[in-house]
């Protein structure tokens, strides 16, 4: 029997993949990617995908990798850095643990977010202030069109919001590993997101503890639906459905939430505009809506279809377009299927 996406997915969407190889080895992803016939699809924790119904017509190569290997810089572990190479299969949400545990800073805002470490520099990952871009030291991955293993430093990654040259050209790279320099330490990093500073009592700019900040974190996600757990539809998503649209500062409407861009331009909520379009926590019927915690949220309530979430999606795009003149993107990765 075929292997379902929807099995391996967090919106439990999406039809059967043609063939199906589980890696787990660098070896084996390689020997995957390179001998297969026909299109690939490389999965990490499906936490970012909607899937058609009618599945993949193609081969999934599951990275299911393992390893992580610190090298602390000077002697003095208290006033140095770590370098951590994290294999890309690893569970990112337990290499935030593992971090705040071991007194490593710089991710801690990042906890509680689903999927593998090898998706989040494809995806730049960020929340609550905090991206992987700002401690990346590399990136090792398979090139397809080269046929040879290749390691792109930091400034060579092409991150931006949400994205980097591994997005740009998805069928080109396989993210083998990530390496991350971060310090040591009991405090986080200057916390640089006002919701986070307001739970944690600090001033923006201010610094707390590392245990904290990432127990602060959790709480929040867990509040917005956020924090996957199989009893609750409400964490039955791909996270947040659209990203915040980067527009002129002459385009951002009254009274929306907006922050300044490094390119000039201002970020606007989407959460924000989707409120204001007439999307409320909870709007739609039948097996999808929106979660009762967080518009940004498309969920499965049960039994739902691709299509289904995918009319939902467009309803609320086309309804922020006409209320506000700002077009949503989505965040996830659309395989077989479109907005």
């Amino acid at each position: 029997m075929a292997e379902l996406l929807a099995d391996h997915t967090t919106l439990r969407l999406g039809g059967p993949a043609r063939g199906w190889v589980r890696a787990a080895s660098e070896d084996e992803i390689v020997e995957a990617v390179s001998s297969v016939d026909g299109p690939v699809l490389v999965l990490g924790g499906g936490s970012n995908l909607v899937v058609a119904d009618a599945g993949f017509d193609g081969t999934v190569v599951e990275v299911a990798t393992r390893g992580l290997d610190a090298d602390v810089e000077g002697d003095d572990p208290t006033c140095g850095g770590v370098v951590v190479t994290v294999a890309a299969g690893e569970s990112w949400d337990a290499f935030v643990a593992q971090a705040v545990d071991s007194g490593w800073v710089g991710v801690e805002a990042l906890a509680g977010i689903p999927g593998l470490v090898g998706a989040t520099p494809i995806q730049n990952v960020g929340a609550y202030g905090q991206e992987v871009a700002q401690t990346i030291a590399r990136v090792r991955v398979w090139d397809r069109v080269l046929k040879g293993v290749r390691t792109f430093a930091n400034a060579d990654c092409g991150f931006g919001y949400r994205t980097s040259r591994f997005k740009a050209d998805p069928e080109r790279h396989v993210v083998l590993d990530v390496t991350f320099q971060l310090r040591q330490g009991d405090l986080g990093a200057p916390v640089e997101y006002a919701e986070l500073a307001r739970v944690l009592g600090v001033e923006l700019g201010r610094r707390a503890p590392l245990t904290e900040v990432r127990d602060a974190v959790l709480h929040l996600r867990r509040g917005k639906g956020m924090v996957l757990d199989p009893d609750d539809h409400d964490t039955c998503s791909a996270g947040s459905f659209f990203t915040n649209p980067v527009v002129a500062e002459s385009d951002v409407p009254v009274g929306a939430p907006a922050w300044p861009s490094p390119d000039g331009r201002v970020k606007v909520s989407a959460a924000w505009l989707i409120e204001q379009a007439g999307f409320h926590k909870g709007f739609g019927t039948g097996a999808v809506g929106l979660s009762t915690k967080h518009t940004l949220a498309i969920t499965n309530r049960g039994g739902a279809t691709t299509e289904e979430l995918l009319g939902l999606a467009r309803q609320l795009r086309d309804g922020v377009e006409a209320a506000h003149g700002i077009r949503l993107v989505n965040e996830p990765v659309l395989v077989g299927c479109s907005l």
